[in-house]
Protein backbone atom coordinates (compact mmCIF):
# COMPACT_ATOMS: atom_id res chain seq x y z
CA UNK A 1 0.00 0.00 0.00
CA UNK A 2 0.93 3.43 -0.51
CA UNK A 3 -0.44 7.32 -0.15
CA UNK A 4 0.02 10.23 -2.01
CA UNK A 5 -0.93 13.57 -1.17
CA UNK A 6 -1.73 15.00 -4.20
CA UNK A 7 -2.94 18.41 -2.85
CA UNK A 8 -2.59 19.42 0.46
CA UNK A 9 -4.49 17.41 2.85
CA UNK A 10 -6.03 15.34 -0.39
CA UNK A 11 -4.39 11.56 0.10
CA UNK A 12 -4.73 9.33 -2.80
CA UNK A 13 -4.79 5.61 -1.15
CA UNK A 14 -3.45 2.51 -3.59
CA UNK A 15 -3.38 -1.37 -2.61
CA UNK A 16 -1.74 -3.14 -4.99
CA UNK A 17 -1.73 -7.03 -5.59
CA UNK A 18 1.52 -8.02 -7.86
CA UNK A 19 0.04 -9.72 -11.05
CA UNK A 20 2.91 -12.87 -12.75
CA UNK A 21 3.49 -10.37 -15.08
CA UNK A 22 3.77 -6.81 -14.18
CA UNK A 23 4.96 -5.94 -17.33
CA UNK A 24 1.03 -6.22 -18.68
CA UNK A 25 -0.78 -3.30 -17.92
CA UNK A 26 -2.99 -3.17 -14.99
CA UNK A 27 -6.48 -3.54 -13.84
CA UNK A 28 -7.19 -0.55 -11.97
CA UNK A 29 -10.34 -0.93 -9.30
CA UNK A 30 -11.55 2.70 -8.41
CA UNK A 31 -12.90 4.73 -5.51
CA UNK A 32 -13.88 7.69 -3.97
CA UNK A 33 -13.89 8.08 -0.13
CA UNK A 34 -16.04 11.19 0.06
CA UNK A 35 -19.79 11.37 0.68
CA UNK A 36 -21.84 14.07 0.33
CA UNK A 37 -23.67 16.18 3.30
CA UNK A 38 -26.89 15.13 5.16
CA UNK A 39 -30.10 16.59 6.58
CA UNK A 40 -30.40 14.48 9.30
CA UNK A 41 -34.16 15.20 10.04
CA UNK A 42 -35.27 13.69 6.99
CA UNK A 43 -33.69 10.52 7.74
CA UNK A 44 -35.11 7.16 9.35
CA UNK A 45 -31.85 6.36 11.08
CA UNK A 46 -28.69 7.96 12.06
CA UNK A 47 -27.35 8.54 8.31
CA UNK A 48 -23.81 7.63 9.77
CA UNK A 49 -24.96 4.59 11.69
CA UNK A 50 -25.19 1.79 8.97
CA UNK A 51 -29.03 1.20 10.48
CA UNK A 52 -30.00 -2.40 9.45
CA UNK A 53 -34.10 -2.67 9.22
CA UNK A 54 -36.39 -6.12 9.61
CA UNK A 55 -35.78 -6.12 5.92
CA UNK A 56 -32.33 -6.15 5.04
CA UNK A 57 -31.89 -2.49 4.11
CA UNK A 58 -29.05 -1.28 5.88
CA UNK A 59 -29.44 2.67 5.63
CA UNK A 60 -26.59 5.13 6.02
CA UNK A 61 -24.76 8.01 3.61
CA UNK A 62 -22.78 6.26 1.25
CA UNK A 63 -24.17 2.97 1.29
CA UNK A 64 -24.48 3.41 -2.93
CA UNK A 65 -22.33 5.90 -3.36
CA UNK A 66 -19.71 4.23 -2.86
CA UNK A 67 -18.74 2.54 0.18
CA UNK A 68 -20.40 -0.56 -1.34
CA UNK A 69 -18.42 -0.84 -3.93
CA UNK A 70 -15.19 0.24 -2.18
CA UNK A 71 -15.94 -2.50 0.27
CA UNK A 72 -17.01 -5.35 -2.39
CA UNK A 73 -13.78 -4.70 -4.11
CA UNK A 74 -11.42 -5.16 -0.58
CA UNK A 75 -13.74 -8.49 0.05
CA UNK A 76 -13.75 -10.05 -3.26
CA UNK A 77 -10.13 -9.43 -3.04
CA UNK A 78 -9.79 -11.11 0.12
CA UNK A 79 -11.16 -14.00 -0.67
CA UNK A 80 -9.18 -14.37 -3.84
CA UNK A 81 -5.83 -13.79 -1.95
CA UNK A 82 -7.05 -16.59 0.82
CA UNK A 83 -7.72 -19.01 -1.63
CA UNK A 84 -4.07 -18.25 -3.27
CA UNK A 85 -5.09 -17.13 -6.46
CA UNK A 86 -2.75 -15.53 -8.76
CA UNK A 87 -3.61 -13.53 -11.97
CA UNK A 88 -1.02 -11.83 -14.91
CA UNK A 89 -2.20 -8.53 -14.69
CA UNK A 90 -1.53 -6.65 -11.21
CA UNK A 91 -4.61 -4.95 -9.54
CA UNK A 92 -4.56 -1.51 -8.13
CA UNK A 93 -7.17 -0.75 -5.93
CA UNK A 94 -7.39 3.05 -5.12
CA UNK A 95 -9.13 5.67 -2.94
CA UNK A 96 -9.57 9.18 -4.01
CA UNK A 97 -10.73 11.88 -2.24
CA UNK A 98 -12.76 14.73 -3.40
CA UNK A 99 -14.42 12.92 -6.12
CA UNK A 100 -18.18 14.92 -5.05
CA UNK A 101 -16.84 18.12 -5.43
CA UNK A 102 -15.83 17.76 -8.52
CA UNK A 103 -12.41 15.79 -8.73
CA UNK A 104 -10.15 18.92 -8.69
CA UNK A 105 -8.03 17.74 -6.10
CA UNK A 106 -8.71 14.36 -6.31
CA UNK A 107 -8.02 12.34 -9.51
CA UNK A 108 -8.12 15.15 -12.20
CA UNK A 109 -5.39 16.19 -10.56
CA UNK A 110 -3.85 12.36 -9.66
CA UNK A 111 -3.81 11.44 -13.59
CA UNK A 112 -1.28 13.97 -13.92
CA UNK A 113 1.07 12.85 -11.44
CA UNK A 114 3.77 10.41 -11.83
CA UNK A 115 2.71 8.01 -9.34
CA UNK A 116 -0.60 7.91 -11.92
CA UNK A 117 1.79 7.09 -14.76
CA UNK A 118 3.53 3.67 -12.84
CA UNK A 119 0.16 2.31 -12.34
CA UNK A 120 0.57 1.24 -16.01
CA UNK A 121 -3.08 1.22 -16.23
CA UNK A 122 -4.92 -1.07 -19.10
CA UNK A 123 -8.51 -1.17 -17.74
CA UNK A 124 -10.68 0.53 -15.13
CA UNK A 125 -14.10 0.00 -13.34
CA UNK A 126 -15.31 2.62 -11.20
CA UNK A 127 -18.99 3.97 -9.66
CA UNK A 128 -22.22 3.20 -11.35
CA UNK A 129 -25.49 3.80 -10.44
CA UNK A 130 -28.68 1.25 -8.92
CA UNK A 131 -30.90 -0.32 -11.30
CA UNK A 132 -34.19 -0.50 -10.14
CA UNK A 133 -35.05 -2.92 -12.30
CA UNK A 134 -33.43 -6.68 -13.11
CA UNK A 135 -30.82 -5.54 -15.42
CA UNK A 136 -27.39 -4.15 -14.01
CA UNK A 137 -26.55 -0.43 -15.73
CA UNK A 138 -22.60 0.05 -17.01
CA UNK A 139 -21.57 2.98 -18.00
CA UNK A 140 -18.83 3.47 -21.08
CA UNK A 141 -19.21 7.42 -21.03
CA UNK A 142 -20.50 10.31 -19.30
CA UNK A 143 -21.75 14.01 -20.54
CA UNK A 144 -19.86 16.48 -19.64
CA UNK A 145 -20.64 18.94 -16.80
CA UNK A 146 -20.44 22.45 -17.28
CA UNK A 147 -20.97 25.15 -14.47
CA UNK A 148 -21.53 28.70 -15.85
CA UNK A 149 -22.41 32.12 -14.62
CA UNK A 150 -24.10 35.05 -16.90
CA UNK A 151 -23.43 38.18 -15.46
CA UNK A 152 -25.91 40.99 -16.64
CA UNK A 153 -25.21 44.45 -15.99
CA UNK A 154 -27.42 47.22 -16.59
CA UNK A 155 -28.46 51.05 -15.57
CA UNK A 156 -29.00 51.36 -11.53
CA UNK A 157 -31.64 54.15 -10.23
CA UNK A 158 -34.43 54.36 -7.86
CA UNK A 159 -36.65 51.69 -7.70
CA UNK A 160 -39.68 54.01 -8.34
CA UNK A 161 -38.92 54.60 -12.28
CA UNK A 162 -38.89 52.80 -15.11
CA UNK A 163 -35.93 52.73 -15.98
CA UNK A 164 -34.40 51.55 -19.42
CA UNK A 165 -31.46 48.57 -20.32
CA UNK A 166 -31.82 47.21 -16.68
CA UNK A 167 -29.98 44.62 -15.34
CA UNK A 168 -33.36 42.22 -14.28
CA UNK A 169 -34.47 42.76 -18.33
CA UNK A 170 -31.49 41.12 -19.24
CA UNK A 171 -31.15 38.32 -16.98
CA UNK A 172 -34.87 37.64 -17.86
CA UNK A 173 -33.53 37.31 -20.99
CA UNK A 174 -31.13 35.44 -20.59
CA UNK A 175 -33.22 33.14 -18.27
CA UNK A 176 -35.79 32.40 -20.77
CA UNK A 177 -33.20 31.19 -23.12
CA UNK A 178 -31.70 28.16 -21.05
CA UNK A 179 -34.57 27.35 -19.55
CA UNK A 180 -36.57 27.10 -23.32
CA UNK A 181 -33.41 25.01 -24.29
CA UNK A 182 -34.01 23.03 -21.28
CA UNK A 183 -37.52 22.10 -22.20
CA UNK A 184 -37.11 21.85 -25.57
CA UNK A 185 -34.28 18.80 -24.22
CA UNK A 186 -36.57 17.29 -21.50
CA UNK A 187 -39.30 17.37 -24.48
CA UNK A 188 -36.62 15.30 -26.46
CA UNK A 189 -36.39 12.80 -23.84
CA UNK A 190 -40.09 12.59 -23.00
CA UNK A 191 -40.85 11.66 -26.33
CA UNK A 192 -38.14 9.32 -27.15
CA UNK A 193 -38.54 5.77 -26.80
CA UNK A 194 -34.63 5.17 -27.07
CA UNK A 195 -33.32 7.91 -25.30
CA UNK A 196 -31.91 8.44 -21.62
CA UNK A 197 -31.21 10.61 -18.96
CA UNK A 198 -27.24 10.60 -20.60
CA UNK A 199 -28.16 10.97 -24.33
CA UNK A 200 -29.79 14.33 -23.55
CA UNK A 201 -28.54 18.03 -22.25
CA UNK A 202 -29.99 18.84 -18.90
CA UNK A 203 -30.12 22.68 -18.00
CA UNK A 204 -30.76 23.81 -14.31
CA UNK A 205 -30.76 27.19 -12.63
CA UNK A 206 -28.96 27.01 -9.35
CA UNK A 207 -28.12 30.88 -8.21
CA UNK A 208 -29.03 33.59 -8.85
CA UNK A 209 -27.20 36.98 -7.25
CA UNK A 210 -27.72 40.82 -7.33
CA UNK A 211 -29.29 43.74 -5.76
CA UNK A 212 -28.48 45.99 -2.47
CA UNK A 213 -31.59 47.32 -0.99
CA UNK A 214 -35.50 46.72 -2.07
CA UNK A 215 -35.19 50.33 -3.70
CA UNK A 216 -32.49 50.03 -5.55
CA UNK A 217 -32.50 48.86 -9.15
CA UNK A 218 -28.90 46.89 -9.20
CA UNK A 219 -26.40 47.73 -11.74
CA UNK A 220 -25.38 43.83 -11.79
CA UNK A 221 -27.02 40.52 -11.37
CA UNK A 222 -25.62 37.09 -12.46
CA UNK A 223 -27.25 33.83 -12.74
CA UNK A 224 -25.97 30.30 -12.82
CA UNK A 225 -26.88 27.19 -14.65
CA UNK A 226 -25.60 23.08 -14.33
CA UNK A 227 -25.54 21.89 -17.48
CA UNK A 228 -24.54 18.35 -18.50
CA UNK A 229 -23.51 17.57 -22.22
CA UNK A 230 -23.42 14.13 -24.21
CA UNK A 231 -20.68 13.36 -25.68
CA UNK A 232 -22.99 13.44 -28.92
CA UNK A 233 -23.15 17.22 -29.10
CA UNK A 234 -20.34 19.15 -30.33
CA UNK A 235 -19.01 21.56 -27.21
CA UNK A 236 -17.89 24.13 -29.72
CA UNK A 237 -20.98 24.80 -31.46
CA UNK A 238 -22.85 24.35 -28.25
CA UNK A 239 -20.64 27.44 -26.40
CA UNK A 240 -21.71 29.39 -29.86
CA UNK A 241 -25.41 28.82 -28.84
CA UNK A 242 -24.66 30.48 -25.57
CA UNK A 243 -22.64 33.42 -26.74
CA UNK A 244 -25.50 34.19 -29.46
CA UNK A 245 -28.05 34.19 -26.10
CA UNK A 246 -26.11 36.70 -24.26
CA UNK A 247 -25.49 38.52 -27.57
CA UNK A 248 -29.57 38.48 -27.83
CA UNK A 249 -30.06 39.52 -24.29
CA UNK A 250 -28.51 42.97 -24.47
CA UNK A 251 -25.08 44.64 -24.20
CA UNK A 252 -22.11 43.82 -22.30
CA UNK A 253 -23.18 40.40 -20.41
CA UNK A 254 -20.21 38.28 -20.24
CA UNK A 255 -19.81 34.60 -18.69
CA UNK A 256 -17.35 32.65 -17.03
CA UNK A 257 -17.37 28.82 -16.25
CA UNK A 258 -16.80 27.26 -13.08
CA UNK A 259 -16.15 23.63 -14.40
CA UNK A 260 -15.93 23.14 -18.26
CA UNK A 261 -15.31 19.67 -19.04
CA UNK A 262 -14.05 19.23 -22.44
CA UNK A 263 -12.98 15.51 -23.00
CA UNK A 264 -15.57 13.55 -24.57
CA UNK A 265 -13.82 10.23 -24.61
CA UNK A 266 -15.95 6.80 -24.33
CA UNK A 267 -14.94 3.67 -23.68
CA UNK A 268 -15.49 0.63 -26.66
CA UNK A 269 -18.46 -1.92 -25.83
CA UNK A 270 -17.60 -3.82 -29.08
CA UNK A 271 -17.78 -7.30 -29.05
CA UNK A 272 -14.20 -7.22 -30.48
CA UNK A 273 -13.05 -5.09 -27.71
CA UNK A 274 -10.47 -7.18 -25.12
CA UNK A 275 -11.65 -5.66 -22.41
CA UNK A 276 -15.25 -5.36 -23.04
CA UNK A 277 -15.51 -8.53 -24.07
CA UNK A 278 -14.22 -9.99 -21.11
CA UNK A 279 -16.37 -7.81 -18.77
CA UNK A 280 -19.80 -8.85 -20.88
CA UNK A 281 -19.40 -12.06 -20.94
CA UNK A 282 -18.39 -12.87 -17.49
CA UNK A 283 -21.57 -11.30 -16.31
CA UNK A 284 -23.30 -13.16 -19.17
CA UNK A 285 -22.48 -16.09 -17.15
CA UNK A 286 -23.54 -14.85 -14.39
CA UNK A 287 -26.91 -14.63 -16.19
CA UNK A 288 -26.34 -10.53 -15.42
CA UNK A 289 -28.13 -8.52 -17.94
CA UNK A 290 -26.60 -5.76 -18.90
CA UNK A 291 -28.00 -2.17 -19.48
CA UNK A 292 -25.17 0.52 -21.52
CA UNK A 293 -25.54 4.09 -21.11
CA UNK A 294 -23.80 7.20 -20.91
CA UNK A 295 -24.10 8.43 -17.05
CA UNK A 296 -26.18 11.83 -16.72
CA UNK A 297 -23.58 12.75 -13.74
CA UNK A 298 -20.06 12.30 -13.39
CA UNK A 299 -17.89 10.57 -12.15
CA UNK A 300 -13.96 10.16 -12.11
CA UNK A 301 -14.03 8.06 -14.96
CA UNK A 302 -13.89 11.16 -16.88
CA UNK A 303 -10.53 11.89 -16.31
CA UNK A 304 -9.48 8.27 -16.26
CA UNK A 305 -11.24 8.30 -19.89
CA UNK A 306 -9.32 11.85 -20.91
CA UNK A 307 -5.86 10.55 -20.41
CA UNK A 308 -6.76 7.52 -22.93
CA UNK A 309 -7.17 5.05 -20.67
CA UNK A 310 -10.99 2.82 -20.89
CA UNK A 311 -13.22 2.69 -18.24
CA UNK A 312 -16.48 1.10 -17.06
CA UNK A 313 -18.56 2.42 -14.61
CA UNK A 314 -20.33 -0.29 -12.58
CA UNK A 315 -21.71 -0.32 -9.50
CA UNK A 316 -23.66 -4.33 -9.03
CA UNK A 317 -26.67 -2.80 -7.43
CA UNK A 318 -29.61 -3.95 -9.10
CA UNK A 319 -33.75 -4.31 -8.21
CA UNK A 320 -32.25 -1.22 -6.10
CA UNK A 321 -34.39 1.97 -5.90
CA UNK A 322 -31.50 4.96 -6.72
CA UNK A 323 -30.73 6.66 -4.01
CA UNK A 324 -27.18 8.21 -4.68
CA UNK A 325 -27.48 11.96 -2.75
CA UNK A 326 -30.71 11.51 -1.71
CA UNK A 327 -32.61 11.14 2.42
CA UNK A 328 -32.60 7.57 3.10
CA UNK A 329 -30.14 6.06 1.29
CA UNK A 330 -30.08 2.35 1.57
CA UNK A 331 -28.73 -1.01 0.17
CA UNK A 332 -30.01 -4.43 0.93
CA UNK A 333 -27.67 -6.84 2.26
CA UNK A 334 -28.44 -9.08 -0.24
CA UNK A 335 -27.73 -6.96 -3.32
CA UNK A 336 -24.70 -6.05 -1.21
CA UNK A 337 -23.58 -9.92 -0.59
CA UNK A 338 -24.36 -10.84 -4.25
CA UNK A 339 -21.90 -7.76 -5.29
CA UNK A 340 -19.04 -9.60 -3.76
CA UNK A 341 -19.45 -12.64 -5.98
CA UNK A 342 -19.90 -10.16 -9.27
CA UNK A 343 -16.49 -9.18 -8.73
CA UNK A 344 -15.23 -12.29 -7.26
CA UNK A 345 -15.70 -13.39 -10.73
CA UNK A 346 -15.06 -10.30 -12.68
CA UNK A 347 -11.55 -9.76 -11.10
CA UNK A 348 -10.18 -12.73 -12.06
CA UNK A 349 -11.53 -12.06 -15.63
CA UNK A 350 -10.16 -8.93 -16.26
CA UNK A 351 -6.53 -9.54 -14.67
CA UNK A 352 -6.12 -12.86 -17.03
CA UNK A 353 -6.86 -10.93 -20.13
CA UNK A 354 -4.20 -12.11 -22.67
CA UNK A 355 -2.06 -9.61 -23.87
CA UNK A 356 -3.67 -6.79 -26.18
CA UNK A 357 -2.19 -4.65 -28.53
CA UNK A 358 1.01 -2.58 -27.48
CA UNK A 359 1.85 -5.25 -25.05
CA UNK A 360 4.77 -7.94 -24.80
Amino acid sequence: MKKVEVCPGRVVAIMTWVGTNPALRSILLNSHTDVVPVYQEHWKYDAFGAVKDTEGNIYARGTQDMKSVTIQYIEAIRRLTAEGKRFARTIHMMFVPDEEVGGHKGMETFVKHPEFQQLNIGFALDEGLANPEEAFTVFYGERSPWWITVRCPGSPGHGSRFVENTAAEKLRKIINSFLDFREQEKQRLDISECFTLGDVTTVNMTMVNGGVAYNVIPAEMDVSFDMRIPPTVNLLEFEEKIKKWCQEAGEGITYKFAQKHMDQNTTSTEDSDPWWNTFSSTCKNMNMTLKKEIFPAATDSRFIRAVGLPAIGFSPMNNTPILLHDHNEHLNEKVFLRGIQVYEKLIPALANVPAVAGEA
